[in-house]
């Protein structure tokens, strides 16, 4: 992956953030991406620490996401996907 390409990921995953807490009113706490000091705009900042800071913000949405709402298993299958009629998840 090119470094242009992990930093538009890492601007993505920053609203993606931001994103969530607006429309559900919760605070992501990224306290472990916020001591990394570095945002996709520090384009100086070498590819690794960027994917690091990528890596990082992303485990803890999906943290935070996984610790303040329920799982919803979807069953997938093949045959699932290829039937355009049907849906395959429902966001609740």
């Amino acid at each position: 992956m090119q470094k242009e390409e992990l930093l538009h990921l890492h601007m993505l995953m920053v609203h993606i953030k931001k994103y969530y807490e607006n429309t559900t009113n919760e605070e992501i706490e990224t306290e472990r991406y916020n001591t990394l000091e570095i945002s996709p705009v520090h384009i100086h900042k070498d590819k690794k620490a960027h994917k690091d800071a990528l890596l990082t913000l992303g485990e803890e949405i999906v943290a935070h996401i996984n610790g303040h709402h329920a799982v919803h298993v979807v069953n997938y299958s093949p045959e699932t996907a290829t039937a355009p009629t049907q849906q395959v998840a429902v966001e609740h």
